[in-house]
């Protein structure tokens, strides 16, 4: 039995690379065990943020569990032998070797979860785009491409540095590089990022009727480079997107109520007690119309040839042409109101003297010079 024990003491006892076959086997039990324990964690972590997601309407815990999925196996297993290295007596060059690996494969397995991160939300904002802004899933898109290449870029020099080479000339050199290609292309650019901030800030989307210096349309696409608008009489209108974020823009599409001021003036020789009447009956074929908001009926002024009543109402919905019936109704009604009254619009006319040799003096009333 002591021969037994020491023969095994012996092989238990033979070092290879520097640590003895106990040694091994404590890190391969260490390494086995970690293996086991990551794995575990990962599926019940993964088990628990599904079930944690399909009961809450939040969309992050449906975004790191996607990043969850993506932690592999070979980082698993890298992050395993890691630790059971640990426990070996190896050289610092070894040491270091080993460190960089498990760096290595952490910095990789982190990309991959940012990059988990970043489609699940890209993804999802894509869906609630389509349904309200189309057009703008394109620039997401190129966001994301974006996004994701900036943050492979950052673990490959990562990633390198860990590997020995210097990234210092090397960012030097992608730096000077992207000064050129970013000068030569510089208008383009610019009409990306004017699209980014389109999409981000939305001063207006598909649909909106927009007016811009002296043209005006609907917003038919917004695409990377040029924003098209329909416009009234049929073409299409075609802007970059530089150039209108930096003109002045009126958007309809905006517009929440409609505020409409008309004037309508009565002869000079209306009676003062008609005058009167003039504003009530003119509210009350405001007020008749569906959906309005009254606000105000005055006598104005003293015309050239007329007494001017001014009138402001709001039509609480933007459509124009819900606006032109209400105003063709409240016209007819005014004018079959002041039909009744007997009173009279007005219209520019001209009274001419004519004065004869002797001091005689005739007047007479010209026809009429137009419609007011």
């Amino acid at each position: 039995m002591n021969l037994l024990e020491n023969e095994l003491l012996d092989i238990l006892g033979y070092k290879f690379l520097q640590n003895s076959l106990q040694t091994w086997l404590i890190a391969t039990g260490m390494a086995t065990l970690a293996l086991i324990a990551l794995y575990i964690v990962k599926r019940f972590s993964l088990s628990r943020l599904v079930a944690l997601a399909r009961q809450t309407e939040n969309s992050w815990d449906d975004a790191i569990a996607a990043a969850l999925s993506r932690t592999h196996l070979p980082f698993i297993l890298i992050i395993a032998l890691f630790l059971g290295s640990l426990v070996l007596d190896i050289t610092p060059q070894y040491r270091q070797i080993t460190n960089n690996i498990a760096a290595i494969a952490l910095l990789i397995q982190g990309g991959l979860w940012l990059n988990g991160l970043l489609v699940s939300w890209l993804q999802r904002d894509q869906e609630q785009r389509k349904r309200t802004d189309p057009a703008s899933v394109a620039a997401v898109n190129a966001m994301g491409f974006v996004g994701r290449l900036l943050l492979w870029s950052i673990v490959l020099l990562l990633v390198l540095d860990n590997l020995g080479v210097d990234v210092t000339a090397l960012v030097a050199g992608l730096g000077v590089g992207g000064i050129a290609v970013a000068l030569a292309v510089q208008n383009i650019l610019g009409d990306l990022f004017a699209s980014l901030s389109i999409v981000l800030d939305k001063p207006f989307t598909i649909g909106d009727f927009l007016i811009i210096d002296d043209h005006m349309g609907s917003v038919e696409h917004i695409g990377l480079k040029t924003t098209r608008l329909r416009s009234l009489s049929g073409e299409q209108l075609v802007f970059s997107n530089t150039d209108l974020l930096g003109s002045r823009i009126k958007n309809y599409g905006r517009m929440f109520e409609r505020r409409v001021v008309f004037k309508l003036g009565v002869t000079y020789q209306t009676p003062r007690e008609k005058l009167f009447r003039i504003p009530a009956i003119i509210r009350a074929a405001v007020e008749a119309q569906e959906p309005v908001r009254f606000d105000r009926s005055h006598f104005q002024s003293y015309g050239d040839f007329s007494l001017v009543f001014e009138t402001v109402y709001y039509v609480l919905k933007p459509d124009y042409n819900l606006y032109m019936d209400i105003q063709q109704a409240i016209n007819l009604q005014i004018h079959a109101h002041f039909e009744q009254e007997g009173i009279e619009f007005a219209y520019p006319t001209q009274t001419l003297f004519l004065e004869k040799s002797g001091a005689e003096t005739s007047s007479m009333s010209a026809a009429p010079a137009g419609a007011g």
